[in-house]
């Protein structure tokens, strides 16, 4: 039986992801720190049981916790240099220089600094008289000292994002921000607006309602981070081996065994787990390992585990804590987001499923011997407890208490279980080891969920995503002309140009989210492509929720799209395998989640909650064919279905299951018609390869 090495796991992750490298500390600030986190953690645990101060309090201290850390832990300029420990000198105290010292002074106060001048302020220092009315009178016409403090907070958050994940989201941050202030030189007609001079522009993005102290970063500071503590807690009290061993007792036993423990286990995973990286890394730490012994080529082994992992973050309930922030955008009950995103969450695991079967197949490669695998009733005796904390999570979230409090009993469940289970105790220091743990893993995501706002606020206050819609459409209009100049002659294409337009306009959106969400946090990136992308799907007449799922699903495909996959990047370094190659490998492992979207904007039946779409016909009839759809390209992919398949067959069936995918019965009738020749093929080449070997025995 496979052990679940949850220390292994969390190397591997601080490895591969550039978010979890800090540099050495001296051992006064390793102690500070250490307190600090547990107090960070402690603070959120507590508040979300009793209940948070009122909100521009409560981002401020978790903006002001954030800022410590990210200062303390990242070093200006990364290079080996950077990770060393240095003796302290007049410009470095316990490795960190004064300059960070003096970003960390400036940011807790620009943080607090809303908090603190929310009332009035009045008083008279050394003859000197201070006053400054409540926000409420400056609001919509800032004093200068509001813009000065505002204008640091952005550019201490800009760069506290740039240290924790690169320069990308700092370069979109400040391309907004020139957008919103120096929009009268726009040369292009349709983004050109008036500008907003900074004061003004320091008023949107920086007092509450919008911008930084919006709803990105009340859902980070309440949702995001409780959901990431509650992961780390869940694994550390045994439920990652749980995981694992359902998972073999599940799929071991059949053809290409371990590769779909990898996808069983990593489904499972993402039930709890707010990063890819992180559900590649403690699932492929034995997966990846295994399956190499077992035959599977490294690229393989690696891409089945990224493609699985990267499910994660689009698989109810937490949905990578996407699904909080969709359900608050939305306006709906957080239980209709996990039922409408169960079905194509299901599909993304029967395509990456039927390549690892396919592929199996054609590599020859079985299951895992029947003497390796546990006992069901043993793993269920041994392995119940450790899964109480997340049946808690589900009952107490699906009871319509608010995420913070299902967080809250999830996390106290977790503790209970893990300090009481005799067969998988914890200690105090591995509760509060798991509270540092957790807290570094939410640095980023609290940075850059504090700095997205600035997308959001500009988005809004310049109507910039509407006009990006309307240039979408407009292009895609143009090019929905060209195409259907070519294949109108084509019998029973009755393809209308505002359809065309449509698909169009779908495929350049879907490329924009690809590329915009490389290398973020799920959270950050759904945010953020929500702000900018959802204007144009909702003028094209795409429901809200339809449309929130598409651009969250596109985003999160970018984790494995090559050349930025940063979760094909981390199981390729398990694998020792080329990680350009392994990237391709998850790509196309992940094919279902890259066709699915299409499929439930065009049929919102497969949704399940929009009443308006929904009947059961028109249900059965999306999913099933779908399914069926999604399969039929997991052959074309493995060149296999009851035997090897040549070029030719490979492209004609993939395009069968494109029209397949497609909902309607015309485009399954294409698909059937094109699928027929490709399945005669197969049945007459199997009668042949048996036919031999009857011969040759």
């Amino acid at each position: 039986m496979a052990v679940f090495d949850i220390k292994k796991a969390e190397e591997l992750e601080e490895k591969y992801d550039s978010g979890l490298h800090t540099r050495a500390l001296g051992p006064w600030i390793v102690n500070f720190t250490f307190a600090f986190s547990i107090s960070f953690a402690l603070y959120h645990y507590i508040t979300a049981g009793i209940g948070v101060p009122v909100d521009y309090w409560h981002m401020g201290i978790h903006m002001s916790g954030v800022i410590i850390l990210v200062f303390i832990g990242f070093p200006m300029i990364k290079g080996s240099h950077a990770w060393e420990l240095h003796p302290n000198t007049w410009w470095r105290y316990a490795n960190v220089p004064v300059w960070d010292w003096v970003l960390i002074a400036a940011g807790v106060i620009s943080s607090l600094y809303i908090g603190i001048t929310w009332y009035e302020i009045d008083f008279t220092f050394m003859g000197q008289r201070f006053f400054l009315p409540e926000q409420v009178i400056r609001q919509g016409d800032p004093y200068p000292i509001d813009v000065i403090f505002g204008t640091v907070l952005i550019v201490v958050l800009l760069e506290a994002v740039r240290r924790t994940l690169g320069i990308v989201v700092p370069i979109i941050i400040i391309v907004f921000t020139c957008f919103a202030v120096f929009g009268k030189y726009i040369p292009i007609q349709v983004l050109k607006h008036p500008g907003i001079n900074w004061a003004q522009y320091i008023n949107n993005m920086y007092f509450p309602a919008e911008g930084i102290y919006g709803i990105t970063l009340w859902i980070v500071s309440t949702v995001v981070f409780h959901f990431v503590l509650f992961g780390v807690l869940a694994q550390r009290m045994g439920l990652g081996q749980f995981f694992v061993d359902m998972a073999t007792v599940i799929a071991g036993r059949y053809t290409g065994g371990l590769a779909k423990v990898s996808v069983v286990s990593s489904a499972f995973f993402g039930t709890i787990s707010g990063s890819s990286i992180a559900n590649t890394v403690s699932t492929g730490s034995l997966t990846i390992p295994n399956m190499k012994k077992m035959g599977y080529p490294g690229h393989l082994a690696g891409g089945v585990e990224a493609a699985a992992s990267a499910g994660g973050q689009i698989t109810p309930p937490i949905m990578g804590a996407a699904a909080f922030i969709m359900a608050e955008f939305l306006e709906v009950p957080y239980t209709t987001i996990v039922i409408a995103a169960a079905v194509p969450a299901a599909m993304h695991y029967v395509g990456v499923l039927c390549i690892v079967h396919f592929q199996a197949k054609r590599l020859g490669l079985k299951g895992v011997p029947e003497n390796e695998i546990p006992k069901l009733w043993a793993v269920l005796k041994k392995g119940w407890p450790t899964a109480l904390p997340l049946v808690v999570l589900i009952y107490v979230l699906f009871s319509g208490y608010s995420p913070h409090m299902a967080a809250f009993w999830g996390i106290t469940s977790a503790l209970a279980v893990g300090f009481l289970n005799p067969m998988h105790r914890i200690s105090l220091r591995d509760v509060l080891d798991a509270c540092t743990t957790g807290v570094k893993y939410a640095l980023a995501v609290g940075a850059v969920g504090a700095a997205i706002g600035i997308v959001v606020g500009v988005v809004n206050s310049t109507g910039l995503g509407f006009r990006l819609g309307f240039m979408v459409t407009d292009s895609a209009t143009t090019i929905a002309e060209n195409i259907l100049g070519l294949i109108s002659w084509i019998p029973l294409m009755d393809i209308t140009l505002p359809g065309m337009t449509l698909f169009v306009s779908l495929v350049l959106i879907a490329i924009t989210c690809i590329l915009m969400g490389a290398g973020l946090p799920t959270t950050a990136l759904y945010i953020m492509l929500v702000t900018v992308a959802q204007p144009a799907l909702s003028s094209l007449g795409i429901p809200p929720l339809a449309s929130h799922l598409f651009v969250l699903y596109y985003g999160v495909i970018s984790e494995i799209t090559p050349p930025v996959c940063t979760s094909a990047y981390a199981a390729a370094g398990i694998a020792g395998a080329n990680p350009f190659r392994t990237g391709v490998s998850a790509f196309t492992l992940g094919i279902g989640k890259l066709l699915v979207p299409m499929v439930f904007v065009y049929s919102p039946a497969m949704l399940i909650v929009l009443e308006e779409y929904f009947t059961w016909g028109a249900f059965l009839e999306t999913s099933l064919t779908a399914a069926l759809g999604v399969a039929m390209m997991a052959t074309a992919v493995s060149a296999y279905f009851i035997t090897h398949m040549s070029w030719p067959y490979r492209i004609l069936i993939g395009i069968a299951a494109l029209f397949m995918v497609a909902p309607g019965l015309t485009s399954d009738m294409y698909a059937l018609v094109l699928a027929l020749p490709v399945l005669i093929q197969q049945v007459v080449a199997h009668k042949r390869e048996t036919a031999l070997a009857l011969e040759n025995a």
